[in-house]
């Protein structure tokens, strides 16, 4: 048995390396015509650190910041002020192994694109689990959901990554969509239907037609450019709340429901921060295994540890929440899903539209738009890909919009936005490749159609993704904390304009969790449902409250040397498409697309 693991280790690193793709090439300045190339070593991303100081010795594209010698603390104590240095800044985040536009081997790829796809599973699976049961649907309608937003979530990928911002994003289910979708729900037409199975597949169809509707909204906004002029608006001291509260405003889905099964959640926490961090240069055959594979590795012990203490009825006499969030076979998926289905538009029926219900699913869609602007910019931090302009930023909102009316005419019960988690995973694996992503994407649509293999892998515990997120939306944070490096943090109006940003950004969200956990309604609770939700909705989302409360205070809060202490002068070489040479690299459309979409 040992013999046999070792072949197979060394046939998945063998694998891995067969095909040496050049490294991250892209993410910095082509070479001009008739130089010398620049010999790139692997594993090696060309980054440009930002000087201000103008020298033109350092600022080439190729310079990298020379070794320092380890200096001891009584050294550092003893430093004068003018031998103290401080990192350079950096436009693009370095020690990433692959940036956006280098590759893995094809071996690496599927792997990789594979975690991916099993990462994404926790939230196609959580939220029709949470919303098809309210809908009156039974396992066999929730296994054809799920098949459905994973097919889906394939394809709004793979259009995102080849025609919207083309970062690498997966564009997943979204729950700033279950407050209106549970309004719509509870419509008292649709609660006086007796049959459960015609209630559900009423109340799809009313989904759908709002989703439908309010998908308008982003198309709009993204293709007609007036997302881009908004963005002009930003900064980055107003992104820095915005990026950050996209991640850490996520808190509730992480170590809350590792304490509903500790059993399983805790080991799995410690052994991804093991796997990822402490055991990251651990080689086989020249190869990080653990540090790439970390999410494979942990999910695939934790879950056979989880499967142990099912069989054996461990949880047999437990909480209903706890066998949800520790039993492998609680979620009844494997047994009632098809074989092989193919989901195709208007599955449920023809929509049906309101006004009153579309009305408050236009709010989710406004929250969806801030919460991927946010997420875009994480993307590109961690891809090494250098700030998406106005109106790569515009064009990724509205082939959103696209991926929304998609959920609308396929039905997957909630709208879509940009997974979180797994662009914390690019930061983690240090891998940005797009490649990846879009392979990933194929894994999602191959396994919504053979129903039967993906709800085996959608069968791992909820509690499982909860401990990934404990990390991965910490990464998301940290890189909104990232943007503070292109601000003055020693004036008292960026202080000031960070500080509310983020209080109010966790508090007002926390309160309407509170207030609806405690009364078991929402604190706006008036006759007009749309309003209701509306106002639920907005001021429920930490990102969406940190980018009001942001854009404000730093638009309207005028003091002297203010542009300069916001960081203006570093963002404004990306505030148009063509301002730096990197970003038409990043961002241009394939197959001469930009041809008919030119930048403005």
């Amino acid at each position: 048995m040992a013999r046999f693991l070792d072949r197979l280790i060394l046939f998945i690193t063998s694998w891995w390396s067969n095909m040496p793709d050049p490294r991250c090439s892209c993410c910095g300045h082509k070479e001009a015509k008739g130089s010398t190339p620049t010999v790139v070593p692997v594993g090696f991303c060309h980054i440009t650190p930002t000087h201000v100081d103008g020298d033109d010795a350092d600022s080439s594209p190729h310079y990298m910041e020379p070794p320092r010698e380890e200096v001891s603390p009584m050294e550092m104590a003893n430093m004068k002020p003018e031998e103290i240095t401080h990192p350079p800044i950096m436009d693009q985040l370095a020690g990433m192994e692959y940036c956006v536009d280098s590759n893995p081997s094809w071996g690496g790829c599927i792997m990789l694109g594979f975690q991916h796809f099993i990462l994404c599973l926790g939230t196609a699976v959580m939220i029709p689990t949470l919303l098809v049961p309210l809908m009156g649907g039974n396992a066999h309608d929730k296994a054809i959901v799920v098949q459905t937003v994973l097919f889906v979530t394939g394809i709004n990928t793979l259009l995102q990554t080849l025609f919207g911002t083309r970062l690498p994003t997966v564009i997943g289910g979204s729950y700033a969509f279950v407050i209106p979708v549970i309004s719509i729900i509870s419509d008292p037409s649709l609660m006086q239907i007796s049959d459960d199975h015609t209630r559900f597949k009423v109340a799809m169809r009313a989904i759908q037609g709002a989703q439908i509707i309010s998908s308008c909204i982003q198309i709009v906004l993204g293709y007609s450019q007036l997302w881009g002029l908004c963005c002009r608006f930003f900064s980055p001291l107003g992104m820095v709340p915005v990026v950050a509260l996209v991640g850490i405003g996520l808190f509730e889905r992480g170590f809350p429901v590792i304490a509903s099964c500790v059993e399983i959640g805790l080991p799995m926490l410690v052994l991804f921060v093991a796997l990822s961090q402490y055991l990251k240069h651990v080689q086989m055959c020249n190869f990080p295994i653990f540090e790439r594979f970390s999410v494979l590795i942990s999910v695939a012990l934790v879950w056979l540890y989880a499967q142990i203490l099912t069989v054996s009825g461990a949880y047999k006499h437990s909480p209903v929440l706890t066998q949800l969030n520790c039993r492998t076979d609680h979620a009844n998926l494997i047994t009632t899903a098809p074989w092989i289905r193919l989901p195709y538009p208007l599955q449920w029926g023809p929509p049906t539209f309101s006004a009153d219900h579309s009305f408050g699913m236009m709010a989710a869609v406004v929250v969806s738009l801030i919460e991927s602007t946010a997420a875009f910019q994480a993307a590109a931090r961690l891809a090494s890909a250098t700030p998406p302009p106005p109106f790569v930023m515009s064009r990724g909102i509205g082939c959103q919009g696209i991926g929304l009316l998609l959920d609308g005419l396929f039905g997957t019960v909630s709208g879509s936005t940009v997974s979180v988690e797994n662009v914390g995973l690019l930061g983690s694996t240090r891998i940005g490749s797009r490649r990846v992503v879009q392979i990933s994407a194929a894994f999602m649509i191959f396994f919504s159609i053979l129903g039967r293999f993906g709800a085996l892998f959608a069968s791992i515990p909820f509690t499982l993704f909860a401990a990934m997120y404990c990390v991965l939306f910490g990464y998301v944070g940290a890189v909104g904390l990232s943007f503070m490096q292109f601000t003055n943090m020693n004036s008292t109006r960026n202080l000031f304009v960070l500080g509310v940003s983020l209080y109010l950004g966790i508090s007002i969200p926390n309160y309407f969790h509170q207030f609806t956990t405690s009364y078991q309604r929402e604190p706006a609770h008036t006759r007009a449902g749309w309003f209701n939700d509306l106002i639920n909705t907005v001021f429920s989302s930490p990102a969406t409250v940190g980018f009001i409360v942001s854009m404000v205070l730093d638009n309207t809060l005028r003091v002297r040397n203010g542009d300069r202490d916001r960081g203006m002068p570093w963002w404004a070489r990306f505030r148009t498409f063509r301002g730096d040479s990197r970003t038409v690299e990043f961002y241009n459309l394939p197959f001469s697309l930009n041809r008919f979409f030119p930048a403005s």
